[in-house]
């Protein structure tokens, strides 16, 4: 346990920090779940862009990481409107 006043306090900032960015990261996986479920809808893929650059801008999630999960997330979304084209 810390003894230093600054280290209670350190340790009540980092538990509320803790409890936020797993709210933010549940909510990132689910949105990426639900556009996989979808089917990559243009909908779907739009709201997790939206809650991937939420993140970001918020810093929970690191710019190179937002950008790699965009990336991903469109090249299966294209794939998948290039197959709904095929068909």
């Amino acid at each position: 346990m810390p003894i230093l006043k600054a280290s209670k306090k350190s340790v009540r900032k980092d538990e509320k920090r803790r409890e936020r960015n797993e709210y933010f990261r549940v909510a990132l996986k689910r949105a990426l779940d639900f556009a996989k479920k979808s089917g990559y809808t243009e909908e779907k893929v739009r709201e997790a862009i939206k809650i991937i650059d939420k993140l970001e801008a918020k810093g929970i999630l690191h710019p190179n990481t937002a950008a790699r999960k965009k990336s991903r997330l469109m090249a299966k979304f294209n794939q998948a409107k290039k197959q709904e084209a095929t068909i």
